[in-house]
């Protein structure tokens, strides 16, 4: 094999002489070439985490018709995502041929973000260097799906399992394009579970040198409109806080932002639904947005917390979970509004901080067991955690929930 440097850089001077669509095909032909693999394949994980999509040249075509996902509970790509382990086994029908063929599975992760697994089939058992050049490839496959995804719609086809609905399009493109980050000082991960038809949460994140920022945000209704006041609340958030603005310069921009939409778009009329009547009754039928924003210094590990009319978080220390108790000031958009308050948050080394909605609360309104689920998974990374949360709610509503389900999980390690 040749010197490991010198291939990683031919293939990443390949990748990037090539049109963004073969980037996955230039990987798999230098890996033919330089390990003698028998076939080379690239599984992207869908938006849920929850199944697997083979990115093939079949795929190349425009992404004609709809991807067919791989189920990923109970199976070896599972364990090797769960892990972050290369799996090395006998390739299917080895046995039977008395061929000597493996299969090698690697994941395909960048700080976290389990993207997928980079598969392949080997004439015999890989030596240690082998597999070491195996898991430096998927390495190097994730910045290159990452760099390249800007330029081709063919890794979100592969995500999508399912055709999005309008405001679904919407709403995914609100979120972070990685749903996980490890940055040594904490990991933060989130989930989305969509009801039908869309209930406007969102979840957001960023950090600079000394912080990090964390938002949790549910808009008022359903579908379309309330991805349309999703969108002016996550946009207002990240233009104040791009700007260097404060939690509450940020929590003041997002409520001008909703409440002048609202007057605009005359969303307060005599035609609104029974159901956002009933939403919206105890603020008289207002447009808005609930929210928690949240700062945490990455040197001293304080914590400051905005909370716009939002449902409490919880947080497990030493073993137990308990809510975090904070004023609840008013959601983003109600008028007359006083002001919101920036508060301190206790988070200590070790703490797990679950920033959730109220779909995570449903079908009647408890949380079914979700205080149990984050002490049982308390040593799991947040990553595959928030996959279980979300899954429990979708049992509980037999998989047909009436509100988006969105939970943030922040391990704080400590500084």
């Amino acid at each position: 094999m040749a010197d490991e440097r010198t291939w990683l850089g031919r293939l990443l001077t390949l990748v990037e002489a090539a049109p963004p669509v073969e980037s996955v095909a230039i990987l798999e032909r230098v890996l033919e070439e330089q390990i003698a693999a028998v076939e080379v394949s690239f599984l992207i994980t869908d938006h849920g985490g929850k199944a697997l999509v083979r990115l093939t040249s079949a795929a190349d075509d425009g992404g004609r018709g709809r991807p067919e996902p791989i189920k990923l509970s109970g199976t070896v790509y599972d364990w090797v995502i769960r892990t972050q382990h290369v799996q090395v086994e006998k390739a299917e029908g080895a046995e039977e041929g008395g061929s000597g063929l493996v299969r090698v599975i690697a994941p395909v992760t960048d700080r976290g973000d389990a993207i997928g697994v980079l598969e392949l089939t080997l004439p015999a058992p890989p030596d240690p260097q082998t597999v070491h050049c195996i898991s430096e490839a998927a390495h190097a496959l994730a910045y290159v799906v990452i760099v390249n995804r800007r330029f081709t719609d063919l890794y979100e086809w592969g995500r999508c399992t399912t055709r999005l609905s309008l405001a679904s399009e919407i709403q995914h493109r609100l979120l972070p394009d990685s749903f996980t980050c490890n940055a040594g000082r904490f990991t933060v991960a989130g989930a989305l579970e969509p009801a039908a038809d869309i209930g406007g949460d969102t979840f957001d994140y960023s950090l600079d040198r000394r912080s990090l920022y964390l938002s949790l945000t549910d808009a008022m209704g359903h579908d379309v409109q309330a991805a349309l006041l999703a969108t002016m609340v996550v946009g207002a958030l990240r233009n104040a806080r791009r700007a260097g603005a404060g939690l509450a310069s940020q929590a003041k921009d997002a409520h001008r932002a909703v409440a002048r939409y609202a007057n605009q778009a005359h969303l307060v009329d005599a035609d609104r639904s029974d159901q956002m009547h009933q939403t919206t009754a105890e603020y008289g039928g207002q447009a808005m947005v609930t929210g928690q924003l949240l700062r945490v210094a990455l040197d001293t590990g304080h914590a400051t917390v905005v909370n716009a009319g939002h449902i409490w978080p919880l947080r497990l220390r030493d073993g137990k979970v308990e809510e975090v108790a904070l004023f609840v000031d008013l959601p983003f958009g109600v008028t007359p509004n006083p002001g919101y308050r920036v508060q301190s948050l206790d988070l200590r080394p070790g703490d797990r901080l679950v920033l959730l909605t109220d779909g995570m609360l449903e079908p009647h309104g408890t949380d079914f067991g979700l205080r149990s689920l984050i002490e049982q998974t308390g040593d799991w990374h947040p990553r595959d955690a928030v996959r279980v949360f979300t899954d429990a709610v979708l049992q509980a509503t037999n998989h047909d929930p009436r509100d988006d389900a969105t939970v943030l999980c922040l391990d704080w390690p400590g500084p």
